[in-house]
């Protein structure tokens, strides 16, 4: 396998040039690997950003790739400047590695894939991209009780949804850091996850590497010398000994949720009382894999390791958590592209401009080797968004589920049945429909990611080089037969679409020849989709 490997990455690299193929020079295009600024990309003017103790609260990849085969790596954080088409580096923790690699997109990422990044081959847990998955975060928030997440699973049954995943969201524990049900909310959970895998379910249930400070865990782990230590509290010249003690010592952080301690993951306490957490809840009720939210690098800024390891180390520790966990998912990773590890897009809200932001931030996923990917949930995830009087638009809602219905993954939370009339709620289950009809072939194609690192989403640039489509990012590939363009504009009932060269039967059964633009009709039930004959 590694030597087929080789020989296709060979091929690809040097079989591709800059000048497109009417002969014309192809404008250099830049991509950034910081995933919530993926509608950014490609970069065409002036762009500049810094990894240093950030994770823009996405993914990070300490990578720049352009389209005439440059890339930009690191194994520590550095800030750039991209300008008139060149990268300027400001500042580097670290060696800076600058390759021309081939002529294109894809030569400059498989060269950075197969030896920064490698893929593991191995998937996280198959069900996540076999069938939808449901998060109960924004029909109960910050209510999370056993009674209405039953409710909900059985909802999801009774209106003709197939079982999937199902993420159980934060307020389900006693505290952060004490990380079992709440015995008022969840009188039996035993009970609760017994019917739910009844149902047809995998159980995932929300953490955090956050300690509450007004609990007896965190006094405790203090005592212990788990969490990160407040600067000012470390004597000058300190060798910072692997276990510092004293409850008054570690660094609080604000977060969304409030103000807590942070683990240290450089130290073996800490990894170990955290693994420790959530293997009780494995062993003792039965549940599959975790949502582990927050790792962000930016919470680690103020405090400081016994270690001596650095804010985007600590998120990387974080990250690799979810290694003894195949059914995972995270939102905020730093350099761990090839892993077996869900990435998450950041909350999106309710509206239009969110919608647009999925396809490109998708596609920027893939090739930063995050190619294992969610697009947040289907209307958006951001809470506020939802609160009473808010304004649900039902069609908003449909083309959110159509982007996310043939992605890598699809996953609701705002139960359609509830918010939706029966037109609009049709249309959403016909696109599940159709994620069911494609999930084998996507199954598939993830399969072959782990092996190759080949994203399973790609743009026209990366599949079709030499064809000026490094601007087209609203349309994708699912592997190299599967090419979808959903609508994401409100009231369009003529939308556009680039079909690359070969034929394309469409979704609606129509053939057309490619390398070119066409027009399609839309309806309120169309999801623009075509597959190479």
């Amino acid at each position: 396998m590694k030597a087929l490997s080789l020989i296709v990455l060979a091929l690809v690299l040097f079989g591709f040039n800059t000048v497109a193929k009417d002969k014309k020079p192809i404008q250099k295009l830049w991509w950034a690997g910081i995933t919530s600024q993926g509608q950014l990309m490609p970069i065409t003017k002036t762009y500049q950003a810094n990894f240093i103790g950030d994770t823009y609260g996405n993914q990070v990849q300490p990578l720049l790739l352009s389209n005439h085969g440059e890339l930009v790596w690191s194994e520590k954080p550095f800030s750039f400047k991209i300008e008139n088409g060149e990268v300027k580096i400001q500042e580097a923790k670290g060696e800076i590695i600058k390759k021309k690699v081939g002529n294109n997109l894809r030569s400059a990422y498989l060269y950075a894939s197969q030896n920064y990044f490698p893929p593991q081959g191995v998937l996280p847990d198959e069900l996540l991209f076999s069938s939808p998955q449901y998060n109960t975060w924004i029909e109960l928030m910050y209510d999370q009780n056993q009674e209405d997440i039953l409710k909900y699973a059985h909802d999801i049954i009774d209106n003709g949804f197939p079982p999937g995943v199902l993420m159980i969201d934060d307020n389900w524990q006693e505290d952060y850091g004490k990380w079992d049900f709440h015995p008022g909310r969840f009188p039996n959970p035993k009970a609760m996850m017994d019917e739910l895998h009844d149902l047809g379910f995998k159980v995932m249930m929300w953490v955090c590497p956050f300690v509450s400070p007004d609990c007896d865990v965190y006094r405790d782990l203090a005592s212990k010398g788990a969490f990160l230590i407040n600067a000012d509290k470390v004597p000058q010249n300190s060798t910072m000994p692997t276990n510092i003690g004293g409850k008054d010592k570690p660094e609080i952080v604000g977060w969304w949720n409030g103000f807590s301690a942070v683990l240290d993951l450089s130290q073996p306490v800490a990894e170990e009382w955290f693994k420790a957490q959530l293997d009780y809840l494995q062993d003792e009720y039965g549940v599959d894999g975790f949502k582990l939210d927050a790792g962000d690098a930016e919470y680690y800024t103020k405090g400081v390791s016994a270690s001596k390891v650095s804010a985007n180390e600590q998120s990387s520790l974080f990250g690799k958590i979810g290694l003894d966990y195949p059914l995972n998912e995270y939102r905020a990773v730093w350099k761990l592209g090839g892993q077996p590890l869900v990435q998450r897009l950041r909350d999106k809200a309710h509206n239009w401009p969110d919608l647009r932001k999925l396809v490109p931030s998708m596609l920027l996923q893939g090739i930063m080797g995050y190619y294992f990917n969610c697009p947040d949930m289907i209307g958006g995830g951001e809470f506020t968004s939802f609160l009473n009087g808010a304004t649900i638009d039902q069609e908003l809602i449909v083309r959110s589920a159509q982007c996310h219905a043939l992605m890598p993954m699809m996953q609701f939370s705002v139960a359609p049945w509830r918010i939706l009339d029966e037109e609009h709620f049709a249309a959403v289950k016909a696109v599940v429909e159709v994620r069911q009809e494609f999930s084998d072939y996507i199954l598939e194609e993830a399969r072959k990611t782990a092996k190759t690192g080949e994203p399973i989403i790609r743009s026209l640039e990366y599949a079709y080089p030499g064809n000026k489509y490094g601007l087209v990012n609203q349309q994708f590939l699912i592997g190299d037969k599967l090419l979808v363009a959903p609508v994401v504009e409100k009231g369009v009932t003529e939308h556009k679409v680039f079909l690359p060269e070969g034929k394309w039967k469409a979704w609606n059964g129509k053939v057309f020849k490619g390398n070119k633009e066409i027009t399609v009709s839309v309806s309120l039930s169309d999801l623009p989709y075509f597959e190479k004959l």
